[in-house]
């Protein structure tokens, strides 16, 4: 046979062969570089280009991303605050009572404070409190004593709140009972106020302080104020 009558071989079908024939080390190659990943006919693979993906049955397709930013609403509310002007008050007033423990009170005693505090604990104690009544001993109790109580509640108005209206009602049962405390032998003597001694002095502060204090935190109401809180 001679070479003109030999049939010639195409160039487009002998690349097609040959593309069949690479296919499959093509693909084993795939497989082997990218484990996992099915190789897709026509030498192609699916890979994600991050943009959203087709809608499903039943779905809206949507490349505007929610909002998730949380609302809020502007009324007035209460704000949580500590009534700083009426605990300095009542902690002036039970430190005065604490003064008062050094000093001495009555017109011709110089018994201390802390002196007349324990006989009035003693006579409680043994004899009652009809006793301590009928001795005169609850007087100097109810201001050393008030005086420490007037001292915790201004304390506690420190604490951040709406209103301190419950601790300025104690305050002021307090602030009565030393306020009873003073009048009652000031009375006793005539309402000469130069006849005690400094301690005594002392004691009517802590029931001045204490008064005022506790009707600044009885009478200031909540404030309001129109920070912004998420809404309900």
């Amino acid at each position: 046979m001679s070479e003109r009558e030999q049939t010639p071989r195409t160039a487009g079908a002998g690349s097609a062969q040959d593309a069949q024939g690479a296919r499959p080390a093509d693909e084993a190659w795939r497989e082997q570089t990218t484990p996992g990943i099915t190789p897709v006919p026509g030498g192609s693979t699916a890979v994600g280009s991050g943009a959203p993906g087709y809608a499903g049955p039943g779905q809206n397709y949507s490349t505007t991303p929610q909002s998730t930013t949380p609302q809020y609403s502007t009324q007035p509310v209460a704000i949580r605050r500590g009534d700083t002007f009426a605990a300095l008050l009542l902690i002036l007033a039970g430190i005065a009572a604490g003064i008062s423990l050094l000093l001495s009170w009555l017109p011709q005693s110089n018994a201390l404070g802390w002196e007349i505090l324990r006989r009035g604990v003693d006579t409680f104690s043994n004899d009652g409190f009809g006793r301590l009544l009928s001795s005169g001993f609850w007087q100097p109790l109810a201001v050393l004593l008030g005086g420490g109580v007037l001292f915790v509640l201004g304390l506690l108005m420190l604490i951040p709140a709406r209103a301190h209206r419950f601790l300025g009602l104690l305050a002021l049962l307090v602030s009565l009972a030393v306020a009873a405390g003073v009048l009652v032998p000031l009375a006793g003597n005539g309402w000469v106020l130069h006849l005690f001694r400094v301690g005594f002095y002392f004691a009517i502060a802590v029931a001045v302080l204490g008064l005022l204090g506790s009707l600044k935190a009885l009478l200031t109401g909540r404030k309001y104020g129109t920070t912004s809180s998420p809404a309900s």
